[in-house]
């Protein structure tokens, strides 16, 4: 069918931080395929609640993070098809779209965990729905691998500069080496502050990682901050699409569409292997630098100077798997990485990681994961591909 009335649509969406930026990018996509939105924005922060810019507004539906009562509230007068944008879920009987905290939880852990600490801790925001939800799957998967987690919860006004010397004591008080979850960036940026009050070294004793893949916050902190990365870009496209199905007069059920992170960058905040054995984590270390090359198990045996049978015995007893296993298990992340980072052909990857041809290292990612290259590329964005690479 074909729409010739255009659709006034209103964006409460903050364009204060990457995570809602990238959200009107999504949104940006989806208008740019169905041409007959008008949309209304104006610039504010997550705690706008000033909307005076909308008076007089004779709209047809609403894109909101809604993340205060006071935007609940002004929804629920405006009375309009509505698509929520926010974890916090304050009012329920919206349709909703959200990244899915529970993978950001699972990913975070893993990551840890592959880098063998076994200390793990959460620093999270009690201002927002989706710190407290990542709070709570996150100390569900570290007690699920028979671990204490450990939470240090910001204040209901926000992070103070004296607050840094509370965050300081506690990150001191933790069991070291430790694998710190901030809820967002800018909770892992006022971690790694914290960490150079307490003289804490980063990442030996204290790994960080965040959440938004912010390149501003990740460039500017030192060291630089790993974080995992949401797909903003088909959150924003979903909801503007539900919209669309709404204000054409569709019911839709209420409740989140949850949508799975893209990937972890990994930058140096989480850069260490915390292994006890120092065999093991020189061998690791080799393996990790030369991802981008066809390596062989005996230059890894050469390196660290012991016999194939004596290594394999040491990383089954660290890792519950073989040196060729990890080998594969790198290189095929690597291959993911490239595969959801970039737009490159199979050929172009295989030459980029010295594959002797692609339809070689085709056969050997779909042996590992079940799955081809190209299905992968067609189902990372919101599937849960990326976690055939963290969970052998």
């Amino acid at each position: 069918m074909v729409i010739s009335e255009t659709r006034h649509v209103a964006l409460l969406v903050e364009t204060s931080n990457a995570y809602a930026r990238g959200l009107l990018v999504g949104v940006k996509k989806y208008v740019e395929e169905h041409p007959h939105w008008s949309m209304y924005l104006a610039e504010h922060s997550r705690h706008e609640t000033d909307f005076s810019w909308l008076e007089g507004w004779h709209g047809d539906g609403v894109l909101a993070r809604i993340e205060n009562e006071e935007t609940a509230r002004f929804i629920r007068r405006l009375g309009l098809p509505t698509v929520d944008l926010s974890a916090a879920r304050l009012a329920p009987e919206l349709p909703g779209v959200e990244t899915d905290d529970g993978t950001i939880a699972l990913w975070a852990v893993e990551h840890f965990a592959e880098r063998g600490l076994r200390n793990f801790a959460f620093c999270g925001d009690e201002r927002f729905g989706w710190s407290v939800k990542r709070s709570e799957w996150f100390a569900e998967e570290v007690r699920g691998r028979g671990s204490t987690p450990h939470e240090f919860r910001m204040k209901p006004s926000g992070m103070r500069a004296a607050d840094r010397e509370l965050l300081a004591a506690w990150l001191t008080a933790l069991p070291k080496p430790v694998g710190v979850l901030a809820c967002y960036d800018i909770a892992g940026q006022e971690v790694l502050e914290a960490c150079k009050i307490a003289d804490l070294a980063v990442p030996d004793s204290v790994a960080v990682i965040g959440v938004d893949n912010d390149e501003l916050i990740g460039s500017l902190t030192t060291p630089p901050l790993s974080s995992i990365e949401p797909n903003t870009t088909r959150t924003g496209y979903l909801a503007a699409k539900l919209l669309d199905l709404m204000m054409e007069g569709h019911t839709l059920a209420p409740g989140l569409r949850l949508i799975e992170p893209t990937r972890i960058v990994a930058r140096q905040s989480s850069d260490i292997l915390a292994v006890d054995d120092p065999l093991v984590a020189a061998a690791l270390r080799f393996i990790r630098d030369r991802s981008d090359q066809n390596l062989a198990v005996g230059a890894v045996l050469r390196h660290v100077g012991l016999s194939r049978r004596a290594l394999d015995l040491r990383f089954a007893r660290m890792l519950g798997r073989t040196v060729h296993g990890e080998i594969v298990r790198v290189r095929m992340g690597h291959v993911a990485e490239l595969l959801s980072s970039t737009d490159w052909t199979l050929q172009q990857i295989a030459e980029r990681l010295d594959f002797s041809h692609s339809e070689y290292m085709s056969v050997v990612f779909k042996k590992y994961t079940g799955m081809s290259p190209g299905q992968y590329r067609r189902t990372v964005s919101g599937s849960v591909a990326r976690q055939a690479f963290s969970r052998e």
